[in-house]
């Protein structure tokens, strides 16, 4: 409708007649109906994500060799908290079954989950963090899912200490296949088990005060449910799981290191 409204002033602009005020129209509704309209249109939907992280899912499960009843249980779980109808819930096995059988799925899925975030951290977060289940179905990271999962980060902007501290929050021990380093190193005494509240802000032990509080108003910041705009509500409740994590990870900071 856009385009039909802006064609027909354009041609009136132009032409000074009815017929060019036609021919504007025609040229507009050609734009409105346009494929790469259409395709960013659906884009902007709040649930347009769906799609490519199921495909992506299929991806990252098939990646090392064969899919496994936990990595299928884990896509399952997720469907559940995303509230998917029976029938949207059989249109994403097929894109999960799609994406463990079609490579170029990949770059196709990272590339949508891209555009639906239009550069947004705070939505890149919530996006892995529901991948992270999947990715750890079966136990550690292995070489071949790291692989896909960092191709996402940096599609998305996402830096690799980041992804730690994401997985940190959902008790996940993260380390790259070969690394010394990572959430898995043992939580401070008193911590929740898996909780490091260290990993959880993505931080260094040894990290000053200031250090601290920086990366809390960082990530209570991208986490805030108020920022998110028009989304689904399974990723607002995301949201305040993950800032009420931050909270507590900080709070426990606070104490530990008797920062005021």
């Amino acid at each position: 409708m856009i385009g039909k409204i802006v064609g027909a002033i354009l041609g009136w602009l132009l032409f000074r007649n009815p017929i060019g005020i036609v021919i504007g129209a025609i040229l507009g509704h050609l734009w409105d109906a346009s494929p790469q309209r259409m395709q960013r249109t659906t884009r902007s939907l709040p649930d347009a994500f769906i799609a490519p992280l199921f495909s992506l899912a299929g991806a990252i499960a098939k990646s090392d060799g064969r899919v496994s009843e936990a990595e299928i249980a884990a896509a399952e779980s997720l469907m559940v908290r995303l509230q998917l109808s029976a029938q949207r819930r059989t249109q994403m096995i097929l894109q999960f079954n799609a994406g463990k059988s079609d490579t170029a799925k990949l770059q196709m899925a990272i590339a949508d989950l891209k555009a639906w975030c239009h550069g947004r951290r705070d939505l890149a977060y919530l996006l892995l963090d529901m991948l992270l289940d999947i990715v750890y179905a079966e136990g550690p990271l292995v070489p071949e899912k790291l692989a896909i999962v960092r191709k996402l980060c940096f599609a998305l902007g996402v830096h690799e200490t980041e992804l730690m501290a994401l997985a940190a929050m959902r008790g996940y021990a993260y380390a790259a296949p070969g690394a010394r380093h990572g959430s898995s190193r043992p939580p401070p005494h008193g911590a929740p088990r898996g909780k490091d509240p260290y990993a959880v802000l993505g931080l260094q032990r040894d990290a000053d005060e200031r250090a601290i509080k920086r990366a809390y108003r960082k990530l209570i910041s991208q986490y805030h449910p108020d920022k998110l705009g028009d989304v689904p509500d399974e990723l607002k409740r995301r949201a305040e799981e993950r800032a009420r994590e931050i909270n507590t990870a900080y709070e426990h900071l606070r104490e530990l290191r008797g920062i005021k």
